[in-house]
C-alpha cells in the first residue's frame, strides 16, 4: 500500500478527515495552525494548536500501531530534537 500526507492546512482547514483512495494504506491529514487558549499547568494560555487525523484501512494496520506512530508524529512536531535525539 502506499502513505500519503494531504496539507489541507494552506487552504486555511482547521478539522478534517483525509479519505482513503486505493491503493493508499493510509493519508495523515495536516490542518491549518492557529492560536488557541488551553489549559496549561491550571492557567489558561495561548498557543499554536493544529489538528492532526489519520485515516487507515483496519485491514492492514491494527489500531494500536496507527495511535503509536500517530502520538510520535505528534511529538517530534512539538520537539524536533527528538528526532535527532532518539
Amino acid at each position: 500500500g502506499t502513505f500519503t500526507i494531504s496539507n489541507g492546512g494552506v487552504f486555511g482547514s482547521l478539522m478534517g478527515t483525509p479519505i482513503i483512495n486505493l491503493p493508499q494504506t493510509a493519508v495523515l491529514g495536516l490542518h491549518a495552525i492557529k492560536e488557541r487558549a488551553v489549559v496549561v499547568n491550571g492557567k489558561v494560555e495561548v498557543r499554536p494548536m493544529m489538528y492532526l487525523a489519520l485515516t487507515y484501512d483496519h485491514r492492514l494496520l491494527d489500531g494500536r500501531e496507527a495511535v503509536t506512530f500517530l502520538v510520535k508524529v505528534k511529538e517530534y512536531i512539538e520537539d524536533p530534537r527528538r528526532m535527532l535525539l532518539g
